[in-house]
């Protein structure tokens, strides 16, 4: 619809509205008038302005209350003809400015915001911004004049407390924007102030008012972080544009002379500010106070836009309050750099346009910075929180970057280099109250096939948290290394790394990132040292690290006497049978301080990742050194402690990046020669260095069948050395052989394994499908025995037992010499170790008959081919082992049923007489015993040693039966310590070990089994065919459901065809 052109017109459209409202002040009659207004175009508007604003302002005047609602709607109407007219006369724009501020304060306290609703406040707050964008021409300069002081006065304290106060983020944004619109700073596209004498006539106004706003606008900023950046951030822009337009060098070099007020101002001249250099100097005093409030709020803030404003404000007042604002020039500088690691581009962006612009006017001021922040550093450091170390460090960060290669000029004093290095000495100091770093622990087989998968234990500090404060520290450090002299920090660091335990790990730390620093870790090459300098610290700094005192350090508890004297006392009685509240006490008592431990561990850590650091920097140039750093490093490979033996790894495969290896593999092959001369140098000194038998463990691991010919005689070294001194070097060499026989078994694992005659895997099925045979073979027995066809039969067996002429020619070895077949090297290894095995399966100390048992059974598996190598070590090992099965500590009968299960896949012929003579009645009777503990347990039972060595009996038990063909006999006994498990009270995993055993039973012996369950429970009853043949009667049968039922109809429905109605033929 086209809007009203004509002046006449519209008077004559708005005429009755603007009656009825000034007779009746309504919402209704408001809102009328309202839509009206829309109708009609600007330029008619403009004309009627006055007359259609007198009922809207005459609805504000009428005394009395007034409905909210109505008030809003009359600031909305006069909201939308102030938008689109502009304000000609003074008069109607100060009792309008009058008229809004009141509509927003309390009626009975005039100094306070009323408590009307959130929708009224923002409509007038509005309509004031419409109407001071309204105002025409030089009028509204009015509005800054002495008399208006005490007016302009109160709307600025009204809008303060708005912004303050108010629990709405809108209210509190458009009293702002209505702050920056008084000030004539705000954000839309007109030039309010385009002379000097203007902006000199508001900053004198504003004067008046700077302290309160100044101050309530810092409130805002440094208070409750949940009120939103974008309140935050329009209330710097405030504080910082009420600053500037006051402080403003321009204006107080310019300032006219001071004016004497007249006497017509009255009180009013109480009021006025006179900007002298006594003024400004005290002023600027106190905004560097409350800008050191400011600042560290908003450089920590979580929100970009706020960091971002806080570059704006600084660069604002540097640029035009730089001289007036001297004092505060140390903190703008802080606010600005400490933006120079921010994590957001457009900040950074922002700080190099604004630093671009300052550095070389403040490079002196940034230099004097930089010394009495070295100064407070320590004592920052040591008394701040974390979100004020962090803004100190950034800053610190932001001087380095600033002066760059300035920065050496400053560690060249002594006490500067002395102030830095103890500030980061404190503030790195580590935490080493973590109990789990001592008590992790690693294992030998630890294969990690790319850098990636190393896992990386996060560092806990005793005086910070935040993950940012030691990622800036060691940008810190970086920088230091990067625009410094490298030697005069590695002689430095080194000193302080060497004076006292206290700093070793944080002087580490330092040394290593300093010199990732100066190799240019940021991708730019170091303009301050060269490749040789960087090699000539990297040297020194790794030949401490891996000095004696430095590298071979207590990580693990020692064992006490317990653990190296016999356990004469067992967890198993003879019977084999555990108690269920009983576990096994291994835990050794600590004999050195858990934190020192702990402390140690650090310390390899961080000196382990230097030397990758240092692999990293140097690259190529880091192989050379590789002869005196790879076998330490192996060295903390094969550790105990699970941190050191990850950070070991990692640095491995640093080394391989650095040096263009493609795997640890090919790192080790390549330098084998070295290391396996050092090791065998070593064992002949194990008692100096006993850490050799690790690093042969470690490369065995990590290589491949390729080192085996290198490794033969290192082997023989192993074996004769362990050998001369069983008592003190077997848990050491134990390792090295379960490591040795680990790396055979994935090089050379045996083509198959003995499988189990096919005949022990018959099914109900197969005995079904071989009926025929069974009767042919019945009917011949038959005559046999009636002695019908016994010539036939001896003259078949005769020619059966002579052999062909073939098989006689053939044969070579008869009349030769008996001459014994050489043995592979890895057989012959393993025959070897097998041997020793034999011996230390008695050792008195539990770890090692444990660990000696885990190789025992890669012995088995790789002889398992050569029957006549395997049987005779097994006849001798077989006492021993039978002891550990029998009546030792309960991990020890685990390990070595696991033994007994990999012998039954390799040996079963050999061993079914032993088992079922020596093993088996032990084995059952204790599974009898501990049948009704499991069935009353409760849950906690499943974490229990016995409910585990229950558990591994059960699982294996089956399998061992069918492997050793055992007699039916035998099967009984293994049947009548099964059945109980059937039960459901039993738990989950026991009736399912349980109804494992019984597959393997019925694989065995279908008919026998099929009885057994069928006594239990029968699911069926069984008619026969013809009257004249007697029923069948079982036990089950007509038997009520019990705790058997179900696990035995599952095995009668899985192993039997599901519904069986007939007996298989027995």
């Amino acid at each position: 619809m086209s809007q009203i052109s004509d002046p006449k017109i519209a008077f004559a459209y708005l005429r009755p509205a603007c009656v009825l409202l000034t007779k009746e002040p309504s919402l209704s009659n408001v809102e009328t008038l309202s839509a009206q207004l829309k109708e009609v175009n600007d330029v008619s508007l403009q004309q009627l302005q006055d007359y259609v604003l007198f009922p809207l302002r005459f609805v504000l005047k009428v005394p009395g209350p007034k409905r909210d609602r109505v008030v809003q709607a009359v600031a909305n109407a006069i909201g939308f003809v102030l938008e689109n007219t502009c304000v000609q006369s003074w008069d109607t724009v100060r009792d309008l400015f009058s008229e809004l501020c009141l509509c927003l304060c309390s009626p009975t306290d005039p100094g306070k915001p009323a408590d009307t609703s959130e929708e009224l406040k923002l409509a007038v707050l509005k309509c004031l911004d419409a109407l001071i964008h309204a105002a025409y021409g030089d009028i509204l300069f009015k509005l800054y004049e002495p008399v208006m002081l005490p007016g302009l006065g109160a709307a600025v304290s009204l809008l303060l407390t708005l912004a303050e106060k108010e629990k709405s983020r809108d209210v509190q944004g458009a009293a702002l924007k209505c702050l920056l619109v008084l000030l004539q700073q705000c954000d839309c596209s007109q030039d309010h102030v385009n002379c000097t004498a203007h902006r000199q006539i508001i900053g004198r106004t504003v004067a008046s008012f700077l302290p309160g706003i100044t101050t309530g606008v810092a409130r805002i900023i440094t208070g409750d972080m949940r009120q939103g950046h974008g309140v935050i951030v329009r209330a710097m822009k405030v504080w910082s544009c009420a600053v500037s337009l006051v402080m403003e060098d321009c204006q107080l070099q310019s300032a006219a002379p001071v004016e004497i007020p007249g006497p017509e101002l009255g009180r009013i001249t109480q009021l006025l500010v006179h900007r002298t250099e006594e003024w400004v100097k005290s002023t600027a005093t106190r905004l560097c106070v409350l800008l050191k409030k400011i600042i560290p709020c908003t450089s920590a803030h979580q929100h970009w836009r706020v960091r971002l404003a806080q570059v704006e404000l600084a660069d604002l007042l540097l640029e035009r309050c730089g001289q007036s604002l001297a004092d505060c020039v140390g903190p703008l500088l802080e606010a600005l750099v400490g933006a120079v690691s921010d994590n957001e581009p457009r900040v950074r962006d922002r700080w190099v346009w604004v630093i671009g612009n300052i550095s070389k006017t403040f490079t002196d001021v940034l230099s004097e910075n930089l010394h009495s922040l070295c100064t407070s550093l320590p004592r920052l450091m040591r008394t701040s929180d974390d979100q004020k170390k962090l803004f100190v460090l950034n800053v610190f960060l932001g001087y380095v970057k600033l002066l760059g290669p300035l920065v050496s000029v400053v560690l060249t004093s002594a006490a500067h280099l002395e102030r830095i290095s103890k500030a980061l000495m404190q503030v790195l100091e580590l935490d080493v109250m973590d109990v789990r770093i001592v008590e992790e622990r690693s294992h030998s087989d630890t294969n990690i096939e790319s850098n990636s998968n190393v896992h990386t234990q996060r560092k806990h500090f005793m005086f910070f948290t935040d993950d940012r404060i030691f990622s800036v520290l060691m940008e810190i450090c970086r920088m230091l290394g990067y625009y410094g002299n490298i030697y005069l920090l590695t002689d430095h660091f080194l000193d302080l790394y060497q004076q006292s335990s206290a700093y070793r790990k944080q002087a580490a730390m330092v040394l290593n990132e300093t010199v990732r620093g100066a190799a240019g870790g940021d991708g730019r090459p170091s303009e301050q040292s060269t490749e040789e300098d960087l090699k000539a610290a990297v040297e020194s700094i790794i030949e401490e690290y891996i000095s004696v005192n430095n590298w071979h350090l207590m990580t693990v508890s020692e064992e006490t006497d317990r653990d190296r004297q016999d356990q004469k006392v067992s967890y198993f009685r003879p019977d084999f049978c555990p108690s269920p509240t009983l576990g096994p006490e291994l835990a050794a008592a600590s004999t050195s301080n858990l934190h020192q431990l702990n402390s140690n561990i650090w310390q390899l850590v961080v000196q382990l990742e230097g030397i990758s650091c240092f692999a990293q920097a140097l690259g190529r140039g880091f192989c050379p050194l590789l002869m005196t750093s790879l076998y330490p490093v192996l060295e903390k490979a094969g550790e105990e402690s699970l941190l050191v033996s990850q950070a070991a790894l990692g640095c491995m495969w640093g080394m391989c990046q650095a040096c263009r290896y493609p795997s640890l593999k090919e790192l080790i092959n390549e330098n084998s020669d070295y290391l396996l001369n050092d090791i065998s140098l070593n064992l002949q000194r194990l008692s100096q260095h006993p850490q050799a038998p690790r690093v042969l463990t470690v490369m065995l691991t990590h290589s491949d069948c390729s080192l085996l010919p290198l490794v033969g005689d290192i082997v023989k070294d192993v074996l004769t050395a362990l050998d001369l001194s069983y008592d003190h070097t077997a848990a050491l060499f134990c390792s090295v052989l379960h490591a040795l026989m680990k790396a055979l078994a994935r090089w050379f694992s045996p083509g198959h394994i003995r499988e189990p005659s096919k005949s022990n895997h018959r099914t109900a099925n197969q005995e079904a499908f071989d009926i025929g045979q069974f009767l042919l073979d019945y009917s011949k027995q038959k005559e046999l025995a009636e002695g019908i066809g016994i010539e036939d039969d001896m003259e078949d067996s005769a020619d059966n037992d002579i052999p062909p002429a073939s098989e006689l020619q053939d044969d070579d070895d008869i009349g030769g010499p008996d001459v014994t077949k050489e043995l592979p090297n890895h057989l012959q290894i393993t025959k070897d170790v097998m041997e020793r095995c034999i011996h230390l399966l008695s050792d008195p100390n539990l770890r090692i008959r444990l660990k000696v048992l885990d190789v025992l059974e890669l012995c088995i598996s790789l002889l398992s081919e050569l029957e006549n190598e395997l049987l005779p070590m097994v006849h001798r090992a077989w006492p021993a082992l039978l002891q550990r099965l029998t009546t030792d500590d309960p991990l020890a009968v685990l390990r070595a049923f696991r033994v007994l299960c990999t012998l039954g896949e390799t040996s079963g012929d050999f061993l079914r007489r032993r088992v079922s003579k020596e093993v088996l009645p032990k084995l059952s009777s204790s599974l009898l015993r501990q049948a009704p503990v499991s069935a009353r347990a409760g849950p906690v039972y499943s974490h229990s040693l016995a409910f585990k060595l229950q558990l591994a009996v059960l699982e294996g038990l089956g399998s061992l039966c069918q492997r050793l063909d055992l007699g039916e006999e035998d099967l009984d006994k293994v049947c009548e310590a099964c059945l109980p498990y059937l039960s459901c009270k039993q738990p989950a995993r026991l009736q399912e070990a349980c109804l494992s055993v019984f597959r393997h039973l019925i694989q065995v012996d279908p008919d026998t089994f099929w009885f057994t369950l069928n006594e239990l429970h029968c699911p069926s009853d069984f008619t026969p065919p013809h009257l004249e043949l007697q029923p069948v009667r079982l036990c089950g049968m007509g038997r009520p459901r019990d705790e058997y039922t179900d696990n035995v109809l599952r095995l009668l429905r899985e192993e039997f065809n599901s519904q069986i109605t007939t007996k298989p033929n027995s």
